[in-house]
């Protein structure tokens, strides 16, 4: 077994691993004349520090001893010493230009995957994290990784290649002197790992506070009207200055050792310019270095510059490395949450009867759809789509060892109203949760139409059931758009019998724009029940065989709810309905209703059965005690 304190560097290099195959999707020629552009301009940059010797030594040095000295050499070495600027001036252009192609192309390229593999992910995933840190994941973590891409990454590779080709030029011009370097050299690395290593910590703690800031900033914007409500204000604040105070403190350390690493590296890059120049007269006065002429120390000290100024660079830019590995591990942890799985074999097509009245598969539109079920020697069984839904002992448990539903057994025929009541936390919500398998259950068995829904494939199963939430989400678009979320493919003409349907085309026709009015901050300019009518519609216009209505009334006015209703019971005409409501008034038509207590059925039954007993149904239709 591996000693904890190598886990991190081994994840490390895998992220750093993992964000190379970016680079190289699509990207790898261009990084490669990122590399050679950068070798190019560092050369370029040593090869001028280089030739500023010999320009001391066999130009300027001569001319000073001339009587009437001639300057056409002196103009030709420095022509030549500006195009060995202006070459590494263009290089450096060159490829800053291109890694800003790189770094966006990468970023892109991440947020699509991201984006793409959150849609497999199942609702445990959003139910047990903070939207606010996934949007953090989004934003700051990917923002961090492309300027880490477009700035840090190449400076620290020119900065590398600055100090390999300093260096070299160093040895081949004097041997003392380059000594004398590496010892301050060595210096600066030791303090550059002391500080760097402390604040690297930080870093990455402060990526994990952000996200922690900005879900809590998101949780308080959602829930800002029950704040003020309740007058929670201080409490929120409270709240907020206590993830505000953690994301200060490790933001706090983590840049007090950067902040003063940089100052420290300068003045030690000072100390050793000092340093090479008392040397290099001293070796040069005392004849221990015969070949160190003025030119040689010059060169030197031009060297020192191209060499202990990349050291500071690079340090510098180790805290946003560090950053950014440590958002881009955020952002692959994301990638690395394992998809919503899905073993089903059972799809749902279109049909139409042949001449001897059996099902066919057709690519037409027809308005019947029947289960597409392989058979063991290839063929296909088609089963009509009808709505036939039936639990056999269902257990289910969100934890393990905390089970919420125990030994569910129920049925529903065809065009058949089943509702559900009871309290708070019964279970009502769950069991439509397992019908959609947006969960899995522990034990027993649900069947649609007689197949085993986990047979089903999750998109098929999921677009034969039509649901309308407690909790209305509406999208950035028109009205029209957001009734034709249920059915992309529905007409204009649809989408409006529709709203009919559910008694919003009333209302949507008096809004300025009618259908073509923008809906925005999920539906912010329409009354709550508004936004609940056109919820129904959009299941409306999704025409499935079966509904389920979580609370579907819940935020109607009694007056409205009764020209809903209307419009509800022509929608669920024919279809297999799950209702769960707190109202029991919209209930009373139900074919059977399901008493729950603490996740079991305690009473099943019609309406007037279910009075008839005086059992917890009776109690609570006559108010003996509040279904909350």
């Amino acid at each position: 077994m591996k000693p904890d304190h190598a886990r991190p560097s081994v994840k490390k290099s895998q992220t750093i691993r993992r964000l190379l195959r970016y680079v190289g999707r699509g990207y790898a020629v261009k990084f490669v004349l990122v590399l050679i552009c950068i070798m190019v301009s560092a050369i370029a940059s040593v090869s001028a520090a280089l030739f500023l010797g010999s320009l001391i030594d066999d130009y300027i040095t001569p001319l000073l001893a001339m009587d009437n000295p001639v300057f056409d050499g002196l103009i030709h070495a420095l022509i030549l010493m500006g195009c060995l600027y202006l070459t590494g001036a263009l290089c450096a252009l060159a490829y800053n230009r291109l890694m800003v192609t790189i770094s966006q192309g990468v970023q892109k390229k991440i947020r699509d995957d991201l984006f793409s593999h959150m849609q497999s992910l199942p609702i445990k995933y959003f139910d047990t994290h903070a939207h606010g840190d996934i949007m953090s994941i989004y934003t700051n973590d990917v923002d961090t990784l492309r300027q880490m891409l477009s700035q840090s990454i190449p400076q620290v590779i020119n900065s590398m290649m600055m100090i390999v080709v300093a260096l070299i030029g160093m040895l081949t011009t004097d041997l003392l002197l380059t000594g004398v370097v590496i010892l301050c050299v060595a210096a600066m690395l030791g303090v550059t790992r002391f500080l760097a290593g402390r604040s690297g910590r930080h870093f990455v703690r402060q990526q994990v506070k952000l996200g922690d800031l900005n879900g809590y900033i998101e949780e308080m914007i959602n829930g800002q009207k029950v704040v003020k409500v309740f007058c929670h204000e201080e409490e929120a604040q409270e709240g907020f200055d206590a993830v505000n105070d953690a994301l200060f403190e490790s933001a706090d350390k983590a840049n007090k050792y950067a902040n003063i690493l940089m100052p420290i590296l300068i003045n030690i890059g000072n100390i050793q310019y000092v340093i090479i120049a008392m040397a290099g007269g001293a070796l040069a006065l005392s004849g221990i270095g015969s070949g160190i002429t003025l030119g040689v120390i010059a060169t030197f000290l031009q060297l020192s510059k191209s060499l202990s100024n990349p050291i500071s660079q690079i340090s510098q830019q180790l805290n946003s490395v560090v950053m950014a590995l440590a958002g881009a591990q955020r952002i692959f942890d994301l990638m690395d949450e394992p998809a919503e799985e899905d073993h089903g074999t059972v799809t749902l097509v279109n049909v139409a009867f042949d001449q001897d009245d059996k099902l066919y598969e057709t690519k037409e539109h027809t308005n019947l759809w029947a289960w597409k079920v392989p058979q063991e020697d290839g063929s296909y069984k088609y089963t009509k789509l009808a709505g036939d839904v039936r639990f056999d002992h269902v257990d289910f448990a969100y934890e393990e060892g905390k089970t919420i539903l125990h030994d569910i057994s129920l049925f529903a025929k065809p065009g058949q109203k089943l509702a559900f009541v009871g309290a708070t936390g019964a279970g009502k919500t769950t069991i439509t949760n397992l019908i959609n398998r947006f969960y899995d259950i522990a034990d027993g068995k649900i069947h649609y139409d007689g197949i085993s829904i986990n047979d089903i494939k999750k998109t098929d199963l999921r677009r034969s059931l039509g649901i309308v939430l407690q909790d209305t989400n509406l999208f950035t678009g028109t009205v029209r758009e957001n009734i034709r979320y249920g059915n992309l493919d529905a007409t204009d003409e649809e989408v409006e019998a529709a709203a009919v349907l559910a008694n919003a085309d009333d209302f949507i026709r008096r809004l300025p724009q009618g259908y073509d009015t923008m809906l925005t901050g999920n539906g912010a300019n329409l009354s709550q029940g508004q936004r609940q009518l056109i919820a129904i519609a959009r299941a409306a216009v999704a025409d499935p065989p079966v509904m389920i209505l979580d609370e579907a009334t819940s935020s109607i006015d009694t007056r409205t709810e009764a020209i809903v209703q209307r419009g509800m019971d022509s929608l669920m005409c024919g279809r297999t309905v799950f209702v769960i409501a707190h109202r029991l008034s919209t209930v009373r038509n139900s074919d059977a209703i399901m008493v729950l207590d603490h996740g079991r059925i305690v009473e099943r039954g019609d309406h007037e059965d279910l009075i008839a007993q005086h059992g917890v149904y009776y109690q609570l239709y006559t108010g003996a005690f509040e279904l909350e």
